[in-house]
């Protein structure tokens, strides 16, 4: 019986290795492998085009957004922001130099006077002085003229003005700062830096902060760091203007033989495709393939001609960018090639990861035929 009994593993064993090579294709594999994608190029009746990355097509498609203040804001003159107009907020405090003054009470010689609106005439109303021409003057101005009221009253009074937030020369910051709310434009906030500084600055790391300033129907963005680094785009605030901080929204894709299989955000205002790489992990030592690393993307037709050489294009244009980090200069090309928002980056598998599957899988299934041999020998030896 025990020959017979191995006779019949040998052929089921041999089915079964049989099966496997015949299936060799169906191994399982991160997607498709270079070869796959060139056959999905243009040039093979594909409807992609396939283009090996060089210094020309780095330069031609290093096209990054463009954020900035347009002339309409930057050209916007400094705000006099001392001047109180209709609908101004005002806070006072009014000191006198007696023990029970005209607004005082017995047991203190201060007055204060929060949330005094400025009417639509431009009046305020201070008890003891009266009605009070705020609009078009100045806070120290107003001081002054109540000063000048009350004096005639009590002596020596002396007073404070102050502008507080209100529905006159202020703004609104909302995003990731530091206390989002409405400020009023003051002498250390005319300029959107020194605004956001009131807010408390910004909470999120200042590379990837985006600051948009809408006012009536224009709006326009900056990078905060752009604030420092270009004097320009630090523009006057107009009543009115709404702050909006935030995240840079804009994210690639890494598929395949990576450290990591993930959508992920931009790390900064510009990413190579080598940052990208490092961003999710490196190639995968044991399966990446260096001469299959991919960036898919929909070109557009101005960008796509000037790739291709080519002025017949319309519309956008799928495109598979090659980086093979085994030539030369591929690390350099790597490092200058632009990764753009919704990038697609794929590593492809070099071919022995395949191999390695079937060893693997053939090793496995000859271990489990030759103890399932062993099995049927014992049990018919018993």
């Amino acid at each position: 019986m025990k020959p017979r009994t191995f006779g019949r593993a040998r052929v089921v064993a041999l089915f079964l290795i049989a099966a496997l090579v015949a299936s060799c294709g169906t191994l399982p594999r991160v997607g498709p492998n270079k070869r796959e994608i060139y056959a999905g190029s243009v040039q093979q009746q594909g409807d992609a085009f396939v283009v090996a990355a060089n210094d020309r097509v780095t330069r031609a498609t290093a096209v990054q957004p463009a954020l900035g203040f347009t002339e309409d804001f930057k050209n916007a003159g400094i705000l006099q922001s001392d001047i109180i107009r209709p609908g101004d907020t005002l806070g006072l405090t009014i000191w006198e130099n007696v023990d029970d003054g005209l607004l005082a009470g017995e047991a203190t010689n201060q007055t204060i006077l929060e949330e005094v609106q400025v009417d639509g005439a431009g009046f305020i109303f201070v008890p003891y002085a009266g009605r009070i021409r705020a609009a078009g003057n100045t806070p120290e101005a107003i001081r002054r003229i109540i000063t000048g009221k009350l004096e005639e009253q009590t002596p020596d009074p002396q007073v404070e003005v102050r502008r507080l937030a209100g529905d006159g020369s202020t703004v609104s910051l909302v995003g990731s700062v530091g206390a989002q709310g409405v400020y009023p434009i003051e002498r250390p906030s005319r300029t959107l830096s020194g605004m956001l500084a009131s807010a408390g600055g910004v909470t999120i790391d200042p590379e990837i902060a985006q600051i948009t300033v809408i006012r009536g129907d224009q709006r326009s963005k900056v990078w905060f760091q752009d604030l420092y680094k270009y004097p320009e785009f630090d523009i006057a605030l107009r009543g009115g203007d709404r702050i909006l901080v935030e995240e840079d929204t804009r994210a690639f894709t890494a598929l395949g033989a990576t450290g990591a299989q993930a959508r992920l955000p931009f790390a900064s205002p510009t990413i190579s495709a080598v940052e990208a790489i490092a961003q999710v992990g490196g190639l995968q030592t044991a399966s990446a393939d260096p001469t299959g690393v991919f960036i898919l993307r929909n070109e557009p037709a101005e960008i796509a001609n000037q790739v291709l050489g080519r002025d017949d294009l319309v519309g956008a244009q799928r495109m598979v960018y090659v980086l093979d980090l085994t030539q030369p200069n591929g690390m350099f090309v790597a490092r200058d090639f632009a990764v753009r928002d919704d990038d697609t980056l794929y590593v492809t598998e070099a071919p022995f990861a395949q191999w390695s599957k079937v060893i693997s899988a053939l090793t496995g299934t000859l271990g489990t035929v030759g103890s399932l041999a062993t099995a049927a020998d014992t049990l018919s030896g018993s």
